[in-house]
């Protein structure tokens, strides 16, 4: 029987998938489970936490395994987990994503940037980190951000089995699928041999961050705003949606727009900027100045509507967004 390379006081072997709705997690973790159960015998189980079921929000997948012979009693959240999978690297934007994380553990991020460049945006001191391009691997293959991570999350587990995991795509997906079946395997091999590790030593006289329940301060009587002030609603103009792109956004071309507002008809956050000007007759016209990729959470429905291919739908690079951001009025004035 296979043997867990380390576990906590209660015997178990934690794994903690952090996603946005949209991305896989959800059945990556249950896909996991099956692989530690069904493949190499061990104990196991999986569940998610998540708010509103919608693409684009924050999603957790939690996995335990254990020896055959330890009882699963806990069914609370992972909150000290030895691997972590970052689905989405701008999560770390409004999350901490490695919370909880041991001065061994592993994480792997779905990131076209070295381990050495995501060490600090992460505020990673010591541990693994293990990047792939999931999303980049996905658009190639024609397939989904999960089965790259997937293979990566194998590779940092190595008393999963593979091939056992190809066997449960293959079974899960020829029947009413068949034609998905290779460029998920492909994308799973991809996957697992395109991981890049570095390990980060915790450097002398420095200790693991303590560990907290809660990402942000908890408000009491002494330390929230006078009245009570929500100081910032989601509906406010501080929300940042980006973190809600799963990998692509739409691009902006002036040249080649004519200024028709279908992009703004159909724009689900106001993303679009309008500046009121006159046109070539002197006569009083909204020309579009731009996006405000604060708001833009990458559903490209603008592009579906654009009659011209003014804009059109692009893989994200990190700082295009923040470059080419065209502020509205509303947050200049802030």
């Amino acid at each position: 029987m296979v043997s867990l390379p380390k576990m906590n006081e209660l015997g178990f072997f934690e794994i903690r998938l952090e996603s946005i709705g949209g991305l896989g997690a959800n059945l990556a973790g249950k896909m996991l489970a099956e692989a530690g159960v069904m493949g190499v015998g061990l104990n196991g189980v999986s569940f998610s936490s998540y708010g509103s079921e919608k693409k684009g929000s924050a999603v957790k997948a939690h996995i335990r395994f254990c020896d055959i012979d330890t009882n699963i009693r806990d069914t609370s959240p992972i909150e000290r987990p030895h691997v972590v999978g970052v689905f989405h690297e701008q999560l770390a934007k409004t999350i901490n994503v490695i919370s909880g994380i041991y001065e061994d553990s592993t994480v792997l991020v779905n990131s076209t940037k070295s381990p050495d460049e995501l060490k600090d945006k992460l505020k990673m001191i010591g541990g693994t980190l293990a990047v792939v391009d999931a999303t980049g691997i996905a658009l190639e293959e024609k397939n989904r951000v999960n089965m790259a991570m997937l293979g990566g999350l194998f590779r940092l587990c190595e008393f999963l089995d593979p091939e056992f995991m190809k066997g449960v795509i293959r079974k899960s997906l020829e029947k009413k699928y068949p034609q998905a079946v290779a460029p998920a395997i492909r994308t799973f091999e991809r996957g697992y041999n395109e991981v890049q590790f570095k390990t980060f030593a915790l450097p002398e006289g420095q200790s693991m961050p303590a560990f907290t329940r809660h990402d942000t301060p908890v408000l009491g009587y002494e330390t929230q705003p006078i009245g009570g002030t929500i100081t910032n609603p989601g509906n406010s103009i501080l929300k940042d949606l980006s973190i809600s792109r799963a990998g692509m956004m739409p691009h902006f071309a002036d040249d080649k727009c004519i200024h028709c507002a279908a992009c703004d008809n159909v724009c689900p956050d106001f993303c679009f900027v309008w500046e009121e000007l006159p046109d070539k007759k002197g006569r009083s016209q909204m020309f579009l100045q731009g996006i405000d990729y604060q708001y833009c959470k990458g559903c490209l429905k603008c592009v579906q509507a654009c009659p011209t291919e003014a804009l059109s739908s692009a893989r994200e690079e990190d700082g295009y967004a923040e470059q080419h951001r065209v502020p509205h009025r509303f947050a200049l004035a802030q």
